[in-house]
């Protein structure tokens, strides 16, 4: 009897996790302006990108996607600048000073790097599933 009390304890702590993650899945973004991919993958992702002189938000961070979903890079910058996307084939989009969106679709499973050069920085990272 003394470790059935454990148990219960056990399975409501393993339900109440899986519950949070669950949770944490569907919010769909965080504070950094991603936001998720809805119930279909032809909802775009949008990510946001943040240039103020020089840093950049956000840095390095994984978003999930599907292959062949729309992915909306909103671009805002201070300067005028140039981001690669480490693709096949690889992509380079100039943006211009203000605010710029660049839709692109990854059709191949794989981690895909967007980075500013000129920053020397991984900017985000395309989990492509």
């Amino acid at each position: 009897m003394g470790s059935r009390p454990r148990f219960r304890r056990g399975v409501a702590a393993a339900a109440g996790g899986m519950a949070l993650v669950a949770a944490l899945a569907a919010c769909g973004g965080d504070d950094n302006g991603e936001t998720g991919s809805g119930s279909g993958s032809s909802d775009p992702v949008v990510v946001r990108i943040t240039f103020d002189g020089d840093t950049v938000t956000p840095v390095g961070e994984r978003v999930e996607v599907e292959a062949g979903q729309p992915v909306d890079l909103e671009v805002t910058a201070d300067q005028p600048g140039e981001l690669h996307i480490h693709s096949d084939p690889e992509q380079e989009l100039e943006y211009p000073a203000g605010t710029q969106t660049f839709k692109i679709a990854i059709d191949r499973p794989g981690v895909v790097a967007v980075e500013s050069h000129d920053l020397d920085q991984v900017v985000v990272q395309l989990e492509v599933q």
